[in-house]
């Protein structure tokens, strides 16, 4: 299947997850809506530098201490200094992801089920996640947070 430009991407194809890092990545479904990935870093593992082209619901199924990098190896995020963790069982919102590598720097898997929604303008803005107890309205959290 041709992956179609997104209004606003600026970054090589090249750069789309399951090419520049097929190693931690592994398609689930494709078709011209949705793009599931199954994404698997093993403790102590790192990306190869990789973009998110499309903004995605993320399905956390395993998640441990991360340190995300830019693509100069710059830190963007350590998740250790987090106040608030992400628990298993977790849905979130991420939107389009610049060129990025993320370091598994803890003692377990991260594990994320990631379904893409394809055709979406490719943003990087701000990120909702799951819904408070009282389902009124979600929570808010700066895409820098997720994977």
């Amino acid at each position: 299947m041709q992956m179609e430009k997104s209004e606003g991407w600026v970054w090589p194809e090249e750069l789309d997850t399951l090419m520049a890092a097929p190693q931690h990545n592994k398609l689930l479904f494709e078709n011209d809506f949705v793009r599931v990935l199954d994404t698997l870093i093993a403790p102590g593992e790192i990306t190869k530098v990789h973009t998110h082209k499309w903004p995605a619901s993320l399905y956390i199924v395993c998640l441990s201490d991360f340190i995300r990098y830019d693509d100069d190896q710059n830190i963007i995020l350590d998740s250790r200094k987090l106040t608030k963790g992400r628990d298993p069982s977790t849905a979130l919102w991420t939107e389009a992801l610049p060129p990025h590598a993320v370091e598994n720097v803890g003692k377990k898997n991260i594990h994320i089920i990631r379904l893409k929604l394809r055709n979406s303008p490719a943003t990087h803005n701000d990120c909702i996640g799951p819904m408070p107890a009282d389902q009124s309205k979600p929570q808010h959290w700066n895409s820098i947070e997720h994977l």
